[in-house]
């Protein structure tokens, strides 16, 4: 079984904590601690440990940078539906996030871009099942 997990350093655990609860991801205190809290995105397959920002330099010798200035990755969640988009997007929003681009509608594919508070960039989105499976010209048309 492969499994992903996506670190990220944050300035204040406690606030990323409620951030992450907040668009919906389970917290799992048995690989959480003082340094790290670990949010399940999907069971056995993909999370999220969010570290102190002392802790993740332990890492690596490179220094951190702030991602609200210079933001090296960017994480993709697709949900179910836009609406779940949508409320995940004002969830976060409400927990101290901010919407740092405009949504992105294609019709086949819907996508809205948020950060944490500490400046770490996420999106969400949805896709119509139909349109990941059609072939490129297929999506094409769908699009225009």
């Amino acid at each position: 079984m492969t499994s992903m997990f996506v670190s990220l350093p944050v300035t204040d655990l406690d606030r990323a904590k409620a951030f992450y609860t907040a668009v919906g991801f389970t917290f799992n205190p048995a690989m959480s601690d003082h340094n790290g809290a670990c949010f399940v995105v999907e069971e056995d397959h993909s999370y999220f440990m969010i570290m102190t920002r002392e802790f993740f330099q332990t890492l690596t010798d490179l220094p951190l940078g702030d991602p609200k200035v210079s933001p090296v990755s960017a994480t993709i969640i697709f949900l179910d539906s836009r609406e779940a988009v949508d409320r995940t997007i004002a969830a976060g929003l409400a927990a101290g996030g901010a919407e740092p681009g405009p949504v992105e509608d294609y019709g086949f594919m819907y996508q809205r871009p948020i950060t944490d508070p500490d400046g770490n960039h996420l999106e969400f989105g949805w896709m119509d099942p139909t349109a990941a499976t059609a072939e490129p010209e297929a999506a094409a048309e769908q699009q225009a």
